[in-house]
């Protein structure tokens, strides 16, 4: 297995102009898994209040302690691109241009790679919220990635799919639930659902991580004799989420549900030493989970 950082550099500009448009700088990391290749691509960031971190006085110090102190946090965006050789999986699609200003950068990260929407062969969703679904489709309510199988777990699906869910989610997420009623309306000939466990792609397997939503998916990628887990929102940040596994989060729709995954996923993680690949983990998203005392911490790729 071999993890490499780099930083890709992007610019556009017109031969002999007086005037180029902003040099956009795109974070990767790359996990070489077996015969197959991981790529990260930042979709850019969010802005978000805190209180979709914690309400929890117990909190702060944890907070203080890696520099986050102020009333928002501006978590990083990081979709995972898996690379075959026969599929080129994309595990979520990023925010598109609906959600914030600050994320929807999916194109540019692709283009730096020179991967294009034609070859992208399977989509899939770890689950509905905003900044994975909402970049599925272009102005014109077409599927961007015209060429994929595009597929969700089953009750993550039903859930978004069914039109009460708007009535009966909280209401800072009411435009999340409509965002993804027209998205999956869309796309709903065009989606197959799958189970937990099930070995979804050769060498891809589901697993149900409910909590952060009631039919969050991630996902374990074997290759050879490699291996790796694609977390989604399973793990939302490197600091509470590891220091203190059990306090409920606020970005977690079913917070006690949330945390309980939380644990059990953390202690496997760190008992078997496979890779994760987190959505919205800094430095590119690559890296592992580390016992320290009572708790864990999360630990970038080098």
């Amino acid at each position: 297995m071999k993890f490499t950082r780099r930083t890709i550099l992007r610019g556009a500009m017109a031969a002999g102009a007086m005037t180029a448009l902003p040099r956009m700088t795109f974070a990767a990391n790359t996990l070489e898994l077996g015969a197959a290749r991981i790529d990260t691509l930042s979709d850019g960031n969010l802005i978000l209040p805190m209180g979709f971190v914690s309400s929890d006085p117990a909190a702060k110090p944890i907070l203080e302690e890696y520099g986050i102190t102020g009333p928002q946090v501006e978590p990083p965006c990081n979709v995972t691109l898996y690379r075959d050789g026969t599929n080129t999986v994309l595990f979520d699609v990023g925010a598109g241009p609906d959600f914030m200003p600050t994320a929807g950068k999916i194109m540019e990260a692709m283009d730096a790679l020179e991967v294009a929407p034609e070859d992208v062969t399977h989509v899939v969703f770890t689950h509905g919220h905003p900044d994975h679904l909402w970049g599925v489709l272009d102005d014109f309510d077409e599927p961007i990635f015209f060429n994929a199988a595009h597929m969700m777990g089953k009750d993550e699906f039903d859930y978004w799919r069914d039109p009460d869910t708007v009535n009966t989610i909280d209401d800072g997420r009411k435009t999340f639930a409509a965002g993804a009623l027209r998205r999956l309306e869309t796309l709903e000939d065009q989606i197959a659902t799958f189970g937990d466990g099930e070995e979804i792609l050769p060498g891809i397997a589901a697993r149900m991580t409910p909590g952060h939503t009631p039919g969050h998916m991630s996902f374990e990628i074997r290759n050879g004799n490699s291996s790796a887990f694609v977390t989604g929102d399973a793990i939302v940040n490197h600091y509470l989420a590891f220091a203190a596994p059990a306090m409920a989060s606020g970005s977690d729709q079913d917070p006690d549900l949330g945390a309980k995954t939380r644990v059990a996923l953390l202690d496997q993680l760190a008992s078997e030493k496979m890779p994760i690949i987190g959505f919205h983990l800094p430095e590119g998203g690559v890296g592992h989970v580390e016992r320290k005392d009572d708790a864990y911490r999360y630990v970038p790729e080098a």
